[in-house]
Order: C-alpha cells, then sequence, then structure tokens
C-alpha cells in the first residue's frame, strides 16, 4: 500500500474526518486531504504526531517498505510488538522485550540468548541450531555493535538485582529463590485473577513491559508461580498449564 492508501484507511477505521485528524497533527484540513490523493507525503514531524494518533509505526505509514527487525535480539518486528521511547513514540529499531519505555533490558548476550532459546524451538529449532543463530546473528546488530555507547553504565543491572533481593525476601512458601529476571510484556502475561462475587481483575497494563519469570512450585502441585515486578509493585501469582486457574499470591506496592 502507498502511503496515501494508509492513511485514508487509519483515518476511517478510526471514525476521524479530515478536519478531526488535522487538529490532531497541527495541520491544515487541505493538507490531509493531499497526503490522501498522493499529491503531497507528510514531512519527518508530521509522520511522527500521525504514529502517535494512529499507534502505529512510522515504516507503516509509509506502506511498510521495509522488514523492521529488533537490532537487539533480531525478531521480526510489526506494530503490536515495537518498543516504546520514554515519551510514549514507537521506536522502529526495537522490540518491546529488548527495549522499553527507553531502556534497554539486556545488557549480556548470553542472558538474550538463553530467553530466546525456548522460543525458537517452539518455532522448530533444535537447542544447538537456535544458540549458534543467536551467536551468529547478534553481533551483526546494531544494539549489540554500540553496546558500550547505549550502555547505561550497569544502572538497569542494579535495579534487577535490588528487585530479585526484595522478591526473595518475601520467603512465599514453595516458591524457589528468583535467580533471573526477563523482560515480559504485559499482553502476554496479564491474568484474569478470580475476586470474591465471582468478578475477575487484571493488574496490568497490555502495552507495558515488565520484569518477572516463571517459577516451577516447590509444593508438588503441579503449578507453577509467577513473578512480576516494576519499579512500582511486586506480584505473585500461582497458575496451572498455559496460565490457567490463575491465583494472586501478593500484590505488594514497593
Amino acid at each position: 500500500m502507498e502511503t496515501k492508501d494508509v492513511l485514508y484507511e487509519l483515518r476511517t477505521r478510526s471514525g476521524l474526518s479530515q478536519d478531526e485528524l488535522a487538529e490532531k497533527v497541527f495541520v491544515t484540513r487541505q493538507a490531509v486531504s493531499r497526503w490522501e490523493t498522493g499529491e503531497t507525503v507528510p514531512g519527518t514531524e508530521s509522520l511522527k504526531l500521525l504514529s502517535a494518533v494512529f499507534n502505529v509505526s512510522i515504516n507503516t505509514l509509509l506502506g511498510s517498505p521495509h522488514q523492521l527487525i529488533c537490532q537487539c535480539c533480531g525478531m521480526p518486528l510489526d506494530d503490536t510488538i515495537i518498543g516504546r521511547n520514554p515519551d510514549g513514540s514507537l521506536n522502529d529499531d526495537y522490540c518491546q522485550w529488548c527495549y522499553a519505555d527507553g531502556t534497554y533490558t539486556y545488557s549480556d548476550m548470553d542472558d538474550l540468548i538463553r530467553v530466546c532459546i525456548p522460543h525458537m524451538v517452539k518455532q522448530g529449532f533444535t537447542e544447538e541450531q537456535a544458540r549458534e543463530h543467536m551467536k551468529r546473528t547478534l553481533p551483526t546488530l546494531d544494539y549489540w555493535k554500540n553496546h558500550e555507547q547505549l550502555s547505561d553504565g550497569g544502572q538497569f543491572e542494579a535495579f534487577k538485582r535490588k528487585l530479585i533481593d526484595e522478591i526473595n525476601a518475601l520467603n512465599i512458601e514453595g516458591m524457589p529463590k528468583v535467580e533471573k529476571l526477563n523482560a515480559l510484556v504485559g499482553a502476554y502475561v496479564n491474568l484474569d485473577y478470580p475476586l470474591p462475587g465471582g468478578m475477575t481483575a487484571r493488574f496490568l497494563d497490555d502495552r507495558t513491559t515488565y520484569l518477572g519469570n516463571q517459577l516451577e512450585s516447590g509444593l508438588d502441585d503441579g503449578r507453577c508461580f509467577g513473578v512480576l515486578a516494576n519499579m512500582d509493585f511486586i506480584l505473585i501469582c500461582t497458575y496451572g498449564a498455559e496460565g490457567a486457574d490463575p491465583e494472586l499470591v501478593l500484590y505488594k506496592k514497593r
């Protein structure tokens, strides 16, 4: 699709008139009309504003001329999994797991490989094939080529260690000690917890990236512990296979 067709489809799908879209991106209705007829193309600043209005990448607005891949883990990107900058805008270079609100979540290549291998095995790789592919691919990506310049000097790793110590200090019965915290996107771990009266509640934002892990229960009950945390809270739950029958164990503000 060309930019003119993308903009028309996004605008009409959102139920916006040309006047309403123009107001949101600080241009005239005539400018929007020219975009949609293909007479002109939005400039850089307009593309950034349109990206925010429609919650899609600039690559999508331009008709997806490039196949985007995460410049940290190599995952193919689409608008549903692209990471966000501190101001909430989409960053076309990274996925939500590797880059969250302006923070790079991996500073150790071996840690990233360890996290990625189980997912690649589900796609048909053997563990050895997955490891070799990651070791060959990661050094070619921008993040790892420029890691020293992009590094925060260990601040994020220190924050993760502090979180791990806080979680382990809770001494939850049957829960093994947490050794690692990985980046987890809310949409994939936002479970419905039962409340008194038959209602359920979710505690996460689907678009936010958290830190967490899954741990096998030491209570021999076939369930797992789920650990999730960020700067504001620690959440611990248990659940069965594929997240079935979740139970909230603890929700603690930090």
